[in-house]
């Protein structure tokens, strides 16, 4: 920790939904990481659910997970791949969670029978969780990203919240960036700068006034918007900011840095002794995604392929490995419940790798196991997470080992060969919400395997988020027909890994790597794989060039 004690930073949003706070936020992380200081991220959901975990993906996206085994919402993963910081559960807050804790203090007496409100006691819940990271001192500045839109009832308390922490603060100890949409209107060929206008005046409404404006648009904002929304919203004309459309997300925090919104932040938080910054190694990184020397197709296999936010983790994984190996991987969707044996070859015929999605549930996992089985027999390079590698495992089975009735106790509990089976600590629990196996668990790679010359380590920790298991009451079949268990639990004996003997690259977890990927440290099995379908990309085309 760098400053004597942590500064706040509030991020909100006006307007309409999905301007990119959450990339905002990390930007900002990012930017002054640069400049040396310790920063965290966390985010405030209004919504009422405990947390994301029981979400449809189609209407929430993916569900994020921490090291400490909290599911989240999945802008906690930006946080992690823009910083490299470590989240926790108290990067993480809802109004269920908020309410939960009010309820059970409630319980237990502590309000002495007095009348529990809304403001003071629900308020007072939600600053204390604004502050709690900066407790710790080990942070100079805390970002807080309060979700939903100014002016919707749900977010109305943690508006009032932030009204008070800054007064109780002191105005140079905290800052409000709010994110607002300026529309251009084709029809008169002007930008139309209302919207903004009265967003910020809701927010002023509330008792709130922002210090600094980021501007969505299509267009690039003229000075004299710029004048004019300065003028109107009671900010300075520096700190208006444009954000509009660029290449890839990771190019943001360097348009925001050309604007010098790190400058204008710390100068409004009165800080003046910061170190230049160091983006080099950023600006290397978003030269490799918009330059890529090469380009490599690969098909993802998966339940939720109509909303790409389903598998946000697992595209931004491809994208990290895609720069580390000099290349744009162009991702090609194929829902798994219309594969079939009938269609593979039209579906994933073509592609250099199949990556075959997790998920949960019956819907698509036939196609799923057509999709590996056309991988494993095409010699095409294959990776699997999750649900994933249970595909995996029940097509080697039935295929392979011959047993026709091998499938997973989640999907067929009658089966006569489940060679996926619910965990043994998984029995007795009856409760759905955050009771998973989540968060890092240690595996030990077995020497000479795909997955320990990935990571070039004997052990590593990774993420997990499931309930049902290889059953290694098969696992002598499977080593004698060819699979390889290349990563175990020390503990527990739980197969990890998987790989196939003989093939090119074959390789599946029960982990999920995309966790962990971040511009700094992108997921190694990813890696590996990318340059597998890169390799086997080479070796088709000297094939046709041969002939």
């Amino acid at each position: 920790m760098k400053l004597s004690k942590p500064k706040y930073i509030f991020v909100t949003g006006g307007v309409a939904s999905s301007l990119g706070k959450g990339i905002i936020s990390a930007t900002v992380a990012r930017l002054l990481q640069s400049r040396g200081y310790s920063v965290t991220v966390q985010k405030f959901d209004p919504y009422i659910n405990a947390d994301p975990g029981r979400l449809n993906p189609y209407e929430h996206g993916e569900s994020y997970v921490t090291e400490d085994g909290t599911e989240c919402d999945l802008d906690l993963g930006h946080y992690e791949r823009f910083t490299s910081i470590t989240t926790s559960k108290n990067n993480t807050v809802t109004t269920g969670k908020i309410y939960k804790e009010i309820l059970e203090k409630e319980r237990r007496g502590e309000y002495m029978g007095k009348t529990v409100q809304v403001i003071p006691h629900i308020t007072d819940e939600i600053k204390r969780r604004i502050q709690l990271l900066g407790a710790t001192k080990k942070y100079d500045v805390i970002i807080s990203e309060i979700g939903g839109t100014v002016g919707d009832i749900e977010s109305l308390p943690y508006i009032e919240s932030v009204r008070q922490l800054r007064n109780q603060l002191g105005y140079q100890n905290s800052l409000l960036i709010h994110l607002a949409w300026v529309p251009y209107m084709a029809a008169a060929c002007e930008m139309k700068t209302k919207p903004t206008q009265h967003s910020v005046k809701e927010l002023q409404s509330e008792g709130v006034q922002p210090d600094v404006l980021v501007l969505r648009a299509e267009h690039s904002l003229p000075e004299d918007v710029r004048n004019k929304v300065a003028l109107f919203c009671n900010v300075t004309t520096d700190a208006v900011v444009e954000s509009i459309d660029v290449p890839t997300i990771y190019e943001v925090p360097l348009r925001m840095h050309d604007q010098h919104l790190d400058d204008v932040i710390l100068r409004k938080l009165g800080i003046t002794d910061s170190e230049e910054p160091n983006l080099k190694s950023w600006s290397e990184f978003v030269d490799k995604i918009k330059n890529p020397k090469y380009n490599v197709e690969v098909a993802l296999v998966g339940k939720y392929t109509e909303l790409p936010d389903a598998y946000k983790s697992i595209n931004e994984s491809f994208i990290h490995a895609g720069a580390t190996n000099h290349c744009k991987v162009k991702v090609t969707y194929v829902p798994a419940e219309q594969l079939t044996a009938a269609n593979a070859e039209e579906l994933l015929g073509g592609k250099s790798g199949i990556f075959v999605a997790p998920g949960s549930g019956v819907r698509g996992f036939d196609g799923k196991v057509e999709a590996v089985k056309y991988a494993r027999e095409n010699n095409i390079p294959f990776f699997g997470i999750g649900l994933g590698m249970q595909a995996a495992v029940v097509e080697f089975a039935r295929n392979v080992l011959n047993l026709k009735d091998a499938h997973s106790k989640e999907l067929d509990p009658q089966t006569k060969a489940p060679v996926i089976d619910l965990m043994e600590e998984q029995k007795k629990v009856t409760e759905k919400g955050g009771t998973m196996r989540l968060g890092g668990y240690p595996c030990a790679l077995k020497a000479g395997s795909k997955a320990h010359q990935a990571y070039g380590a004997d052990s590593i920790v990774e993420r997990h988020r499931h309930r049902y298991e290889f059953n290694g009451e098969y696992l002598k079949q499977f080593e004698d027909a060819g699979i390889i268990a290349s990563g175990i639990n020390p503990e527990t004996g739980l197969v990890e890994v998987i790989e196939l003997s003989g093939h090119p690259w074959y390789v599946a977890t029960q982990y999920n790597p995309e966790y962990k990927s971040t511009v700094a440290t992108p997921a190694p099995l990813f890696v590996a794989f990318v340059a597998a379908a890169l390799e086997f990309q080479k070796n088709c085309k000297a094939k046709k060039a041969a002939k």
